[in-house]
């Protein structure tokens, strides 16, 4: 049963049905695309010399159970169009989530009023037909999971339970969470394009709480695939939990130095993240990037080697074509430390002279190839120096590679974990870190669209008391 005092935050009167996914989406594909091709009828027939539209249907469940209650049960239904038009080059955009005649109409007639008063732009228009997908293969990206709201509350319960089962220590909950989505899309343009597809994202999560008073430590852990049935057990998500949090505990500080630094499989996406906007389109024609010009040069060390894959089955970031229809490909990114593309969709592409690369909307898949070592054999290669878990605040400069961080983790000696350390703040330039990235890790960690394991930096400066 749901406790009496549960929040519930709910569009629907009915919460403990199984969902079947048949017949969740509110619109079928088919109604989606009639949407999309009637809007860029519409549109031609008002005076734009080009379209594009998205017509979007999704719908998610999230269950939060926090000490063994159930804290929230959310559910969320949602669908949208989003419309471009062009008068010659110059552009309006407009959005509603009305699905009526009266509304989409009204919807296309603000995109043309805004592009009237736009001034042109040379750069703008849709993408060069050619660059078009005309292939559509199935990547394995829709696995619904038909989970009643009692199962989320049992599931949450169970991995909750797990991380206080895991060491006596526990003595608080942030709560865990069980989350479900599916959401399916058409886009189309007045090139003659269309292609859209049904998706599926799932996770679970714990957080928890060590120690007591002012010696309390909190960390969490999560999961998330396209399939429910690759998501780890709810046990074992609780019990890391738990032991990321216990092993924070009695933390102390540094004194200020300059040594090796190991990002933590979790958190060296970040560290690609931030290489990832310096080579996107937007920061490279408004010339605010601090990897400008630098396209078939070294930006990292030489066993560096990034690729960008859009084809992997149920892929948190697989498909066929970007957010413009532009067909995506395997690209080598970074070989040997060398920049050999960017990350451009059509407008970015004009800007710099350039072509799409089927990146309008972000990297796919992208990939940092692990090395032979696993954390263990990293830390013993690092020697003494700092392993990061976690990163606070936002202290990066994408013009000028300026990199100053909040950070946790431990202290190592002789290879070896020796203590918790807190209150700290790891700095340098993102230009210097990357050239000097000694060794990737072979623990890849899948948890977005970014995936590397461990990365150990050769010396960084670590500010403490």
């Amino acid at each position: 049963m749901i406790a009496p005092s549960a929040k519930i935050v709910c569009e629907i009167h009915v919460m403990n049905t199984t969902l079947n996914s048949k017949s969740s989406f509110s619109h079928s594909s088919d109604t989606l695309r009639q949407l999309a091709r009637d809007i860029l009828q519409y549109a031609k027939q008002q005076g734009a010399t080009a379209c594009a539209t998205e017509v979007s249907d999704g719908f998610g469940q999230a269950v939060t159970v926090r000490q063994g209650e159930v804290e929230t049960i959310e559910y969320n239904r949602d669908k949208g169009i989003g419309v471009s038009v062009f008068l010659g080059q110059k552009r309006g955009n407009a959005s509603t989530s009305d699905f009526s005649t009266k509304s989409v109409r009204d919807t296309v007639d603000a995109a043309l009023s805004i592009a009237r008063y736009t001034a042109s732009d040379d750069c703008a228009g849709l993408p060069e037909q050619h660059m078009l997908a005309t292939e559509f293969p199935d990547f394995d990206l829709y696995h619904p999971w038909a989970l009643s709201v009692e199962q989320a509350i049992e599931f949450a319960r169970e991995c909750e339970q797990a991380a206080f089962a895991r060491d006596k220590r526990i003595n608080n909950s942030e709560g865990a969470s069980v989350n479900m989505h599916e959401a399916q899309f058409v886009y189309a343009n007045s090139l003659g394009f269309i292609g859209g597809f049904p998706t599926s994202r799932h996770s679970i999560s714990c957080a928890v709480i060590a120690g007591k008073n002012e010696a309390m430590q909190r960390d969490y852990w999560y999961s998330e695939a396209r399939n429910a049935r690759e998501i780890l057990k709810v046990e074992e998500i609780g019990r890391i939990a738990a032991e990321r949090a216990v092993r924070r505990l009695n933390s102390r500080k540094l004194g200020t130095m300059q040594v090796p630094v190991l990002y933590e499989a979790p958190v060296a996406a970040s560290l690609i993240g931030h290489f990832v906007g310096a080579v996107s389109g937007g920061s490279l024609y408004r010339k605010s990037s601090f990897l400008l010009d630098q396209l078939g040069k070294p930006v990292f060390s030489e066993n560096i080697h990034i690729e960008d894959i859009p084809d992997i089955p149920r892929g948190l970031a697989s498909g066929a074509f970007d957010d413009e229809g532009v067909k995506t490909r395997h690209r080598v990114i970074v070989e040997k430390g060398v920049l050999q593309g960017y990350f451009l969709g059509s407008y970015s592409a004009r800007k710099l002279g350039m072509k799409s690369t089927g990146n309008s909307g972000g990297n796919h898949n992208l990939i940092v190839r692990p090395g032979k070592l696993d954390f263990d054999g990293l830390l013993k290669k690092m020697g003494r120096g700092l392993v990061v878990t976690e990163l606070l605040g936002q202290g990066v400069n994408p013009v000028t590679g300026d990199y100053s961080r909040g950070a946790a983790g431990f202290w190592v000696e002789h290879g070896e974990i020796q203590y918790p350390v807190e209150e700290i703040t790891i700095a340098g330039n993102l230009k210097d870190i990357y050239r000097h990235i000694a060794a990737v890790g072979s623990d890849v960690l899948v948890q977005g669209s970014r995936q590397c394991g461990s990365i150990l930096v050769e010396n960084m400066m670590v500010a403490g008391q």
